[in-house]
């Protein structure tokens, strides 16, 4: 993914055509204002998925950590209280 620097003042002036290009070319814009950079903009898809990649290594790593800590939790007893819980849901909206 390709990255461009542009100030804050040049965005402005050309916005909808550079939206449409990292829609079309996966890329971010750092935005500087004054000199420094500000913020930065990208395709809202690709925010998604790097978004839904950080919550995947956050969940990796707490399993990591929990599996090193002892907290574990045998697989069949698992499948089985969901089984439960599904069971018991289905019941109820009868």
């Amino acid at each position: 993914m390709s990255e461009s620097i542009l100030s804050l003042s040049e965005f402005k002036a050309d916005a909808s055509r550079l939206l449409d290009k990292i829609r079309e070319e996966p890329s971010r814009i750092v935005l500087t204002q004054n000199g420094r950079a500000r913020a930065v903009v990208e395709d809202y898809a690709a925010y998604q998925r790097r978004e839904q990649a950080l919550v995947m290594l956050r969940l990796m790593a707490q399993g990591e950590a929990d599996a090193r800590a002892g907290r574990l939790t045998d697989q069949g007893d698992v499948f089985a209280a969901l089984r439960e819980r599904l069971q018991d849901t289905s019941s109820s909206d009868a």
